[in-house]
């Protein structure tokens, strides 16, 4: 109720000021016990105990400033970043666009943040004072970055250490050539690294390694991604990020370039879930992203597929309680269709 009376307030400003206000009002909340485990909705993936499958995607807090109160709101898992080795601006303003009528959010960011360093001191401030919960860490590299590949395993190791699992964002459209990654040579260079990285950094006890991958793939590049991903040993494939494609938008920041999420991602989003279940052939967990604001999407993604989901448009016009409500929802849809967990429904479309 707050947030939908401070909604119009929030909307009168650009969208990365409304954006740092609802971060400084996350900060400002006082600790509050986090939203009781409720036994159906725990499920084990890539080794971590997840105590609800529903996350707060990359995007949300680039910077780990508040991933205890996320915790706090109800999410079972917050993903921080995209976090780059040096601090970087990102691209122009203005780059982050509400589309109302769609319920849909452009941006073309450019992995802005404030770097390796200052996101690990606060990372290690929560290590110190024992915060538990899960908290992924989304890596990325800098835009200028004569190596991308050395860009990656430097993050892995630096952050593998402070980070619950590492999600390898090379799917982002706003960082020029950073999607060639995806491609079948470019990945598995990639991923070795990654992976010497991060034994280097912890010979034991690592943490696990997710995939973020596009939703705009081809069906070569699904059955490529997911075998080298089962071969590699992920923990997980994190589908998907935002889209470069425009499906039919009423907005008058339709034609704006950057990646497109929300309520117009979610049918492709779900079609490319799908697409890496049958490819993966359920070996690997799916974690789903796009589209999904209600408690019946997020039960969608899960028969599909997914053993997790996240979100994060569909708080820019929910408010940040959403995750604790589809949370809380996918009970009785687990009770409707006969499931006791959420772990039995994964994939059972």
């Amino acid at each position: 109720m707050l947030f939908r009376l401070l909604r119009p307030a929030l909307f009168a400003l650009d969208p990365e000021t409304g954006h740092r206000l609802a971060l400084a009002g996350l900060k400002a909340l006082p600790a509050r016990a986090p939203m009781p485990i409720q036994a159906a909705l725990k499920i084990e993936v890539a080794g971590l105990a997840f105590p609800n499958p529903v996350g707060v995607a990359a995007g949300f807090d680039k910077d780990a400033e508040v991933p205890d109160q996320l915790l706090d709101l109800g999410f079972g898992f917050a993903e921080v970043g995209s976090i780059t080795p040096l601090p970087q601006a990102g691209n122009p303003k203005p780059r982050l666009f509400r589309l109302v009528e769609d319920r849909a959010v452009i941006n073309r960011m450019g992995f802005n943040n404030q770097g390796a360093e200052a996101a690990l001191e606060r990372l290690r401030a929560r290590a110190r004072a024992e915060r538990g919960g899960i908290v992924g860490v989304n890596i990325g590299a800098n835009k200028d970055a004569a190596d991308r590949v050395a860009d990656y395993a430097r993050m892995t190791e630096v952050m593998a250490p402070v980070a619950s699992y590492l999600c390898v964002n090379i799917s982002s459209p706003n960082t020029p050539g950073l999607r060639a990654l995806q491609d079948e040579g470019a990945l598995t260079e990639l991923l070795d690294a990654v992976m010497a990285a991060r034994a280097k950094a912890m010979p034991s006890g690592a943490p696990p390694v997710f995939l973020k991958v596009a939703p705009d793939l081809e069906p070569a590049d699904v059955d490529a991604i997911a075998r080298i991903a089962i071969d590699k040993g992920l923990g997980a494939l994190v589908v998907s990020n935002t889209t470069i494609t425009r499906p039919a938008l009423r907005s008058h920041h339709a034609k704006e370039t950057g990646g497109l999420s929300g309520a117009p991602l979610k049918a492709l989003a779900l079609q490319r879930l799908r697409d890496f279940r049958k490819a993966t052939g359920g070996t690997i967990p799916l974690v789903g992203v796009g589209g999904i604001a209600s408690a019946e999407d997020a039960w969608e993604r899960i028969r599909a597929g997914a053993s997790l989901v996240q979100l994060y448009s569909a708080m820019v016009y929910e408010g940040p309680g959403l995750g604790a409500r589809i949370a809380r929802g996918l009970i009785p849809l687990m009770h409707r269709d006969g499931f006791a967990s959420i772990a039995e429904a994964v994939g059972s479309e």
